[in-house]
């Protein structure tokens, strides 16, 4: 399984009964990756019955308390049970003097070490890149700095073509350079042909995750074609005013957003309380735009 998406909050502002507050579990070709950690998220995980002590990556948005409020108690609770790998946190640099600061009133010191990858740039930005994944932060609109993110999967190499491997006798430096798109040129001058020896690869994955944010124009721009696009749908159309005070999403301007981006499919999460049922988001947001699911915690989505 290369990709394994799970709702752990789907709410906005304080957390209910029903539903917490923003976060999220990411597992994308085994890269244990929490996206956003508000307060509870830590009992959202046990709950489900995923390990916090194997995440690997920190994906906070921005510094309102539904964000981000889970994260001082998890880290906590990491520490306690003994971890001692190092845990890497993309976020707003405010983050790290608001931790300094409780674990020395706190006189804690972590048996592991947070590594800090500050967002603080204007533009669509790589963040982090290995030989699988790479993965972009840009900024939305919002009441204070706050960022979304874009995870790609890195084009995979060609497939051999298995019953050639043997009439023809290819070597193993040769399947290397063939998978790699490149033909091979034998020394009596027989050239092989990539295109007729390989397969192509699967077209490659990706997740886009945008919360707390006013309607961009041209954001679409970013999320273009991805599988996945989770986007805040806050409120209705019929409150935009609300939703353009609070800087906030309507379900029809996801919905929007989602069609002219081209998305496999679109999440809607981030529901204000005023909303007992989702039913009326959900209907809205189809009127535009049908592939969309409004999320419940515990939802899991898989590619």
């Amino acid at each position: 399984m290369s990709f394994k998406l799970q709702i752990l909050g789907s709410g906005a502002a304080t957390p209910t009964l029903k539903r917490g507050v923003t976060a999220q579990y990411l597992n994308f070709n085994e890269r244990k990756i929490l996206i956003d950690c508000g307060e509870g998220t830590q009992l959202k995980l046990r709950k489900f019955n995923i390990s916090f002590q194997r995440i690997q990556y920190i994906f906070i948005s921005h510094l309102h308390g539904d964000h981000y409020l889970g994260l001082m108690g998890l880290l906590s609770s990491m520490h306690l049970l003994g971890r001692e790998k190092p845990i890497h946190i993309y976020a707003p640099p405010e983050l790290k003097e608001i931790f300094d600061t409780q674990f020395k009133l706190t006189y804690v010191t972590l048996k592991f070490e947070i590594i800090y990858h500050f967002l603080d740039f204007k533009e669509k930005k790589m963040v982090f890149e290995d030989n699988l994944i790479e993965v972009y932060a840009f900024p939305l609109k919002h009441r204070i700095p706050c960022y979304g993110f874009l995870f790609k999967e890195k084009l995979k190499e060609r497939g051999m073509i298995t019953e050639n491997i043997k009439k023809f006798n290819i070597k193993i430096p040769e399947i290397l350079r063939l998978k790699a798109s490149k033909n091979v040129t034998r020394e009596n001058r027989e050239v092989l042909n990539y295109l007729e020896h390989t397969t192509p690869p699967s077209k490659p994955k990706s997740y886009a995750f945008c919360t707390d944010t006013k309607y961009i124009d041209n954001l679409h721009e970013i999320v273009k074609d991805v599988d996945i696009l989770y986007h805040e749908a806050t409120f209705v159309h019929e409150l935009l005013s609300r939703a353009k005070a609070t800087f906030h999403t309507t379900a029809f301007q996801a919905a929007t957003l989602a069609k002219k981006a081209n998305v496999r499919k679109l999440l809607l999460g981030h529901f204000s309380q005023r909303y007992s049922s989702t039913k009326d988001i959900e209907k809205e947001a189809k009127s535009v735009f049908n592939r969309t699911i409004c999320v419940k915690d515990g939802d899991t989505f898989i590619l």
